[in-house]
């Protein structure tokens, strides 16, 4: 029987002490729950350990492969460029090591329905048609991650029945929280959630905290209330261990997470399965079917 891969969580990092502690405590759970899979975590800055110290970690257990799995919601320079560039360093340092990488964790339907309960915890029996959300991202200047916290925020709002769902970034990105506050106002929201698209406790999600209150104190004629991060829950350790398989078996996938014909989504449960025909083009050979004809049954042809 060959070993598994260790799994190696490469975290952003945080000036926050109890932010860079949620992540190790994570890491720390993560190992509880997977007896005889040897894992360990680092930090890309900001935060001890650093990634090469949790490498080294592993290697000194005898691990010669691991799957790296990005503890972050969305893609961006962090994911893309840093931890593959501190990667291809380990394996220079210490020859015979192979590893593969995983995917980012977001926006999954495990952490959206995470999202949707700490929504909840601050709703009570307030009419969700009456709620607008604002989801706060980090923000980053590479367009495509901030476009992945837009993503989120549609997938959050598709078939959960909130008045709206409108996206904000805390730092490097506009609209800002107070800009994104004043969207909600100007579309007439009365009631708005405040969500940060954040896993852990830090100085940006208390940002995020502090400035939709001053915002607040200015804007007494609306409830306007804060909800709290995605935290250590179930759904996150499942999730890391289900890029982790991904990683190991080399399923790197397609935007499949949020896919209406693989997953149940809220209000599109009936197309999970639905056979996938594909899509006739009316120029292709054998389907003249004269200009303006519209030919039926059209469907998104995956490849799944």
């Amino acid at each position: 029987m060959t070993t598994p891969p260790a799994l190696l969580i490469a975290g952003h990092g945080t000036r926050d002490d109890a932010g860079a502690e949620a992540f190790r405590d994570f890491v720390r759970e993560l190992g509880r729950r997977h007896p005889g899979l040897p894992v360990a975590g680092g930090f890309i800055e900001l935060s001890p350990p650093p990634l090469g110290e949790a490498v080294t970690e592993l290697v000194e257990q005898g691990v010669r492969r691991f799957a790296a799995v990005p503890l972050m919601l969305v893609s961006a320079g962090h994911a893309k460029g840093d931890i593959p560039a501190a990667l291809a360093r380990e394996k220079e340092r210490h020859p015979g090591i192979s590893y593969t990488y995983g995917r980012p964790l977001g926006p999954h339907p495990a952490l959206l329905n995470v999202l949707e309960r700490r929504l909840e915890e601050v709703l009570g029996d307030t009419d969700r048609s009456e709620v607008t959300v604002l989801l706060v991202g980090r923000g980053s200047t590479d367009p495509d991650a901030n476009a992945e916290v837009f993503k989120a925020a549609r997938l959050l709002w598709e078939g959960r029945g909130y008045g709206g769902v409108e996206t904000a970034f805390v730092s490097l990105a506009a609209p800002d929280v107070p800009s994104g506050l004043d969207r909600c106002a100007a579309l007439g929201a009365r009631s708005i959630v405040v969500l940060p698209y954040f896993l852990f406790t830090g100085i940006l999600p208390d940002r995020v905290r502090q400035q939709t209150g001053e915002w607040a104190a200015a804007h007494p004629d609306l409830d306007v209330r804060s909800a709290d991060v995605i935290g250590p829950e179930p759904e996150l350790l499942d999730l890391v261990m289900e890029r982790y398989e991904e990683a190991v078996k080399g399923d790197l996938r397609m935007n499949c997470d949020s896919c209406v014909y693989r997953i149940a989504l809220p209000g599109f449960e009936d197309k999970v399965g639905l056979p996938q025909q594909p899509h006739f083009h009316p120029d292709d050979d054998g389907h003249h079917h004269g200009h303006g004809h519209h030919h039926g049954g059209h469907s998104h042809s995956h490849a799944h």
